[in-house]
């Protein structure tokens, strides 16, 4: 099951993708995509819908984020080993965790502010893992039963606000717009291993990042374990879990950053794609 948000910025209505690619309004049936949505029973009964009665959306309507606004969006750090390798850093040896300012999140198809003085902002595809039930302190043989779901999230960061700028990463990933979350949400069911799926990233039509969630250090029952051991992780909370190679700072022989006027375009398999305009703030 697809799971999405649709409608002018906070003012998005509940929807779902059905089999032929028709938005289906579940207004009346949840109030939005958030926790209370994304509990199991809740889950199971959109699961239980028929998407032929319920009505269709035009399909020209903006795509919001896929869930509502979270409580936390947490990040993973350095989380592919060719990535790691490909910026010169040592592999991990425990996630590296960090979160992501809440005024970065936005649509999948919403532009991409460029930030004031940025000299460095660079692009990570990355699969995204919705919360459906409250975690803490979760064994890791558990981890699971706690996810809803799955997404496409872009990491946007600005490599010399995030570098070079003082000892902690926030001020380089929390910028207005670096958060681009959805399409929609895939329900865990559909996702037969979160562990072998191709992600991607194109700029202006170039392939710049070609990678899969196999080279993941630490994967997705371990992350989400981890985690919940340090934050109280909440229904709707997602959490972002690393990029493979290919951005821009890792490039040879010289790094390449994003300009104003170039198009970002990425998607994980079975997941859907993003497609977001880059622009001066």
């Amino acid at each position: 099951m697809k799971l999405l948000r649709y409608g002018p910025h906070g003012e998005e209505r509940p929807g779902l993708l059905d089999a032929h690619g028709t938005i289906r309004d579940l207004t009346g049936v949840v109030a939005d995509i958030d926790g209370a949505a994304l509990a199991p029973a809740s889950l199971a009964r959109l699961a239980a819908i028929n998407p032929a009665t319920l009505p269709a959306v035009d399909g020209a309507v903006r795509i919001g984020a896929c869930v509502a606004r979270p409580v936390n969006f947490i990040c993973i750090g350095l989380n592919y080993a060719d990535h790691a390798a490909e910026t010169g850093s040592p592999i991990p040896k425990e996630p590296i965790v960090f979160l992501k300012s809440l005024g970065a999140y936005s649509g999948p198809y919403d532009d991409v502010l460029i930030p004031r003085g940025s000299v460095k902002t660079d692009w990570e595809v990355e699969l995204g893992v919705i919360i459906g039930t409250t975690a803490r302190y979760v064994p890791e043989a558990a981890a699971m039963d706690h996810v809803a779901g799955y997404c496409v999230v872009n990491d946007v960061s600005e490599r010399a606000f995030q570098l070079e700028r003082g000892a902690t990463w926030d001020k380089g990933k929390g910028c207005d717009t670096f958060g681009p979350v959805g399409p929609w949400m895939v329900t865990r069911d559909e996702v037969a291993d979160p562990q072998n799926l191709a992600m991607y990233c194109d700029i202006d039509g170039v392939r710049m990042q070609d990678g899969s969630t196999r080279t993941m250090i630490f994967n997705v029952r371990q992350i989400v374990s981890y985690v919940s051991h340090f934050i109280t992780l909440h229904p709707g909370d997602i959490i972002a879990t690393g990029t493979p190679p290919g951005v821009g700072m890792g490039k040879k022989p010289e790094p390449v950053f994003l300009r104003p006027g170039q198009t970002m375009t990425l998607g994980v398999a079975g997941l859907g794609e993003q497609r977001q305009a880059v622009r001066a703030a």
